[in-house]
């Protein structure tokens, strides 16, 4: 029998709402996390982005909501970015369309007084980051009382930005009777230090380990000279490629996005935007925005768009050069082929790159498919600061390192004495032999000769 979600033991509210989003059968981390959420164990999830790990938590989760007109929150979720808290308010409105539920969202990097008023309002559901949430916490704003369900999502990006402190401190703030619910792409140590702290014999869900490529993604490489030459490759694949309709690019840094801007936009490339944390957060949703509206064809963004973050229909991830960590490489291609759909990946390599994109290979066990440089893409001679050839002067004995210029003068004498600490500390230990303490009076006075 096909598994669809007539098969789940849901209400007819969850029913309507799964209709108007068109999800037809559900994925097999929803399949398997159901009935195991429902039955209020602690759950690890080990689920590589795209898989549909978000409402493979929140369905069975939802199932279990009642209504209620109390203030406090009932389910907590965390999650490592703003944009995954306005993503995820966004599913879950939309997944309980039919339902009477409050959710809302609060992040750092805007005004903390309406979060503040939005939460005071009441509501059910809570998604946060761990700093914000933490400062609402200790403003008393929050209360965690009545937190029933704890969802971490993408844990191992949590704490890779740092945000450890701040997540065990709302985690020791919980009420201890909890359903613990964890998510992420790859097992570290850390994850599973933070497993053993907090979870209760939890139960395992491992679909789409990382590392593990997803069959449905198409992954292509081009081996190329030089950064320009690599923006030179995107603008004629853009220009000849059709099937290019909605293109997201991965640089490592920020000032890698904005100089890959800067020579496709002197190359008259369109629709072409950059997303990174140096933006602002209202430029950041706008961003997003126009890109889901395709009014965007291009999105250049650093590492950590690669998580979380739900974009629909992306055509092709370009990783414009080879991230340090190859479990990077799995969260970015991650973007493209979701729900299953047909996805297409290329990665531009240089010769510093070559051993970085071998262990790609490794982890997927998989090689990628090499690519010839198509005879129309130039092949540039300009290099970035980073790529040109360290300069070194060869043995030189007539150079000196201490060769003084024409304005040198010698310090006067008064310059070079050396401070001794004070002529009052300095007379007190002339006379007594050692300073006063205040310890005892009598000290000096028995002890002056």
């Amino acid at each position: 029998m096909e598994e669809n979600f007539d098969n789940f033991k849901i209400s007819k509210q969850l029913h309507y709402a799964i209709e108007d989003m068109g999800f037809k059968k559900p994925t097999q981390i929803q399949q398997e996390a159901f009935s195991v959420i429902r039955s209020g164990r602690d759950v690890v999830g080990i689920a590589q982005t795209g898989t549909g790990k978000t409402f493979a938590y929140m369905l069975p989760l939802l199932q279990g909501l009642s209504f209620s007109k109390q203030d406090n929150p009932r389910i907590l979720i965390l999650v490592p970015t703003r944009e995954l808290v306005l993503q995820l308010v966004d599913n879950i409105t939309a997944y309980t369309k039919y339902m009477s539920v409050r959710v809302s969202g609060v992040f750092g990097g805007v005004n903390i007084n309406r979060q503040k008023e939005a939460v005071a309002q009441g509501l059910d559901i809570l998604v946060g980051t761990p700093g914000r949430l933490n400062d609402l916490i200790l403003s008393r704003t929050v209360q965690l009382k009545s937190i029933k369900h704890l969802v971490i999502d993408e844990v191992d990006v949590m704490l890779d930005l740092g945000f450890r402190h701040q997540l065990t401190n709302i985690l020791d703030m919980l009420p201890k009777k909890r359903q613990n619910i964890l998510f992420s792409a790859t097992m570290t140590d850390e994850v599973s230090l933070l497993m053993d702290a907090f979870f209760i014999a939890p139960e395992r869900i491992t679909v789409a380990m990382s590392g593990t490529p997803l069959e449905n993604i198409e992954q292509q490489a081009y081996g190329v000279p030089n950064f320009y030459t690599k923006a030179n490759l995107i603008a004629h694949l853009l220009d000849t490629e059709k099937n290019f309709t909605k293109v997201l690019v991965f640089c490592s840094n920020k000032k890698s996005v904005e100089r890959l801007h800067k020579a496709l936009a002197a190359k008259n490339v369109q629709r072409l935007d950059v997303i990174h944390s140096n933006k602002t957060q209202n430029y950041r949703i706008q961003a997003i925005k126009y890109f889901e509206e395709n009014k965007t064809r291009l999105l250049i963004a650093t590492d950590v768009m690669a998580r979380g973050v739900d974009l629909d229909q992306v055509s092709h991830v370009i990783n414009f050069d080879v991230p340090s960590f190859p479990e990077n490489y799995m969260h970015r291609i991650g973007r493209t082929g979701r729900a299953e759909k047909q996805g297409h990946s290329l990665l531009f390599f240089t010769p510093k790159e070559e051993e970085a994109k071998q262990a790609i290979e490794q982890l997927m066990d998989t090689p990628l498919h090499l690519n010839e440089l198509p005879e129309a893409v130039e092949i540039s001679k300009r290099l970035t600061p980073e790529e040109e050839p360290e300069v070194k002067e060869i043995y030189n004995p007539n150079k000196t390192d201490n060769i003084k210029g024409a304005s040198f003068h010698e310090k006067k004498e008064k310059n070079q004495k050396i401070n001794q600490g004070g002529s009052y500390r300095r007379e007190i230990a002339k006379k007594y032999k050692k300073p006063k303490t205040r310890g005892d009076k009598n000290y000096n006075r028995r002890n002056k000769k």
